[in-house]
C-alpha cells in the first residue's frame, strides 16, 4: 500500500467527529433549555398567583417637603379613613395651614361639604392636627389593597405673610 493510499482520517467517515460534537451540543442545549423553561413555567405560576406581585415588596412610605410624616394610618371602609400626623418643619411658624389628599384616582380624600382639615397656626417643630393627627375620609379603602395618595399642605409663612404650596405623596397597604 502506497502513503497517498491511506487516508488522512484513519479510515473514518468524513464528518463522523463533527456529528458526535453536534449530538453533545444539541443534548447539552436541550437539557438546560427544558430546565430553563421549567423555571419559567415556575416564575411564571408565582407571578399569576400574586406571591410575586411587586406591591408586596413596596414599603410603605409617607413624605411631605417641608414637613415630617411622623406617621400614618389607613382604615379599610367605604369610606375609609386616612390618618395624616404631621410636624412643622420649615424652620419657621406657619399660618393658614390647609392640608388635602387625593386618591390615585384623583378624588378629594374629604367628607361632602368639609374644607379638609385646616388649622390656624404651628410654630417650627410642633405637630399639626393637636396632637391627633389630621383625618381625611371618603376614600375607599379595601383591606388588602394598596393605597397611593397625594398631599397637598398650603401655608402661610408667619415672618413674612407669603403663602406656599408643598405637595407629598403617601402609600401603603390597607390592613
Amino acid at each position: 500500500m502506497k502513503k497517498q493510499d491511506i487516508p488522512l482520517n484513519g479510515g473514518r467517515e468524513r464528518g463522523d467527529c463533527m456529528n458526535k460534537k453536534a449530538q453533545a451540543a444539541m443534548e447539552f442545549l436541550m437539557t438546560y433549555g427544558w430546565a430553563i423553561l421549567v423555571v419559567l413555567a415556575a416564575i411564571g405560576a408565582l407571578a399569576y398567583f400574586g406571591v410575586l406581585s411587586p406591591s408586596n415588596f413596596v414599603p410603605n412610605k409617607c413624605t411631605v417637603q417641608g414637613f415630617t410624616c411622623a406617621d400614618f394610618e389607613l382604615t379599610a371602609g367605604t369610606p375609609g379613613t386616612v390618618t395624616l400626623y404631621l410636624t412643622n418643619n420649615m424652620g419657621f411658624p406657619t399660618t393658614n395651614v390647609t392640608v388635602s389628599l387625593k386618591d390615585q384616582n384623583g378624588n378629594e380624600c374629604c367628607a361632602a361639604g368639609d374644607a379638609c382639615a385646616t388649622d390656624a397656626s404651628f410654630n417650627n417643630g410642633e405637630q399639626l392636627g393637636a396632637g391627633s393627627g389630621y383625618q381625611f375620609t371618603g376614600c375607599d379603602l379595601v383591606s388588602g389593597q394598596r393605597f397611593q395618595g397625594t398631599v397637598t399642605v398650603t401655608y402661610t409663612n408667619a415672618n413674612t405673610g407669603v403663602s406656599h404650596t408643598t405637595t407629598g405623596d403617601v402609600s401603603g397597604r390597607v390592613p
